[in-house]
């Protein structure tokens, strides 16, 4: 689903250009769960932007289901660590707002609102959502509120999830409860999921692959398989081998961040 391959970026600095990634290279296969971790600046969130066509390398080809990237990827929901929803529209049209501006949703979106409404609350029910479309996001806590967001970046049905700290405003008990749901509505829906994130816990818990990247300027330096079998429960995350995995990711981008 996704190639970086040898791909660097600069941009333009205060003082001078800013190599942000040199020499990164990827490849994460369809229906895929892949983490990405490292030190903070390495360059985790650029690697997103390269992926979704938000910016373009300096050098080096990137691919996304076996087409170059030349723009922004249409294929491709986004969550972010704000859940970034509009306080003037309900959850369910905030909900729906991909589908009234992108196409080929766009155009047909009046004559199927009813049909696209039903899917946004089928997503709802998916989340633990059920009933609360109509609701405003200032009346849902933080944790339902990035709910309602995975239900957004979900509803055009993409073939690519990308995550950037979706889940790290959260508090230890929420975050654990939407690593889960997650985790379900990815293996009902089978996309391939990108996620970026600082919590090492959550990447040995959700992912098949775990990538770590060095200091800046960014590069893969090792790729992990997760052996853990799915599905997986919460208590796997109190075993001994999940906490030595964890450990050693953590030795890991600590040596990186003193390279």
């Amino acid at each position: 689903m996704i190639v970086l391959d040898d791909v660097s970026l600069a941009y333009a600095g205060r003082t001078g250009p800013v190599l942000a990634l040199q020499g990164t290279s990827i490849a994460v296969a369809k229906g895929e769960f892949a983490a990405v971790v490292g030190p903070s600046g390495c360059g985790k969130s650029t690697l997103m932007k390269l992926v979704t066509g938000l910016v373009k390398p300096t050098s080096g080809k990137v691919t996304v289901d076996g087409r170059p990237v030349t723009g922004p990827v249409k294929l491709a929901g986004m969550a972010f660590q704000n859940a970034n929803l509009l306080p003037w529209r309900t959850v369910i049209d905030n909900i729906l707002l991909p589908l009234e501006i992108v196409e080929p949703y766009r155009s047909s979106f009046r004559a199927r609102k009813d049909e696209f409404r039903a899917r946004a609350e089928k997503l709802l029910d998916t989340v633990g959502l059920t009933g609360f479309g109509d609701r405003f996001p200032w009346e849902l806590s933080g944790g339902m509120q990035q709910r309602a967001s995975l239900c957004r970046s979900l509803i055009h049905e993409p073939a690519l999830l990308m995550l950037d700290e979706p889940f790290a405003a959260l508090d230890a008990f929420t975050r654990e409860e939407l690593w889960c749901v997650l985790r379900d509505v990815w293996q009902r829906l089978g996309f391939t999921v990108v996620l970026v994130t600082h919590d090492l816990r959550e990447a040995a818990f959700l992912a098949d692959t775990i990538h770590v990247m060095s200091a800046r300027p960014g590069r893969i330096i090792e790729t992990r398989t997760v052996q853990f079998p799915r599905p997986r429960e919460l208590e796997v995350c109190y075993e001994p081998a999940f906490s030595e995995l964890v450990l050693a990711l953590r030795n890991k981008i600590a040596e990186v961040r003193k390279a």
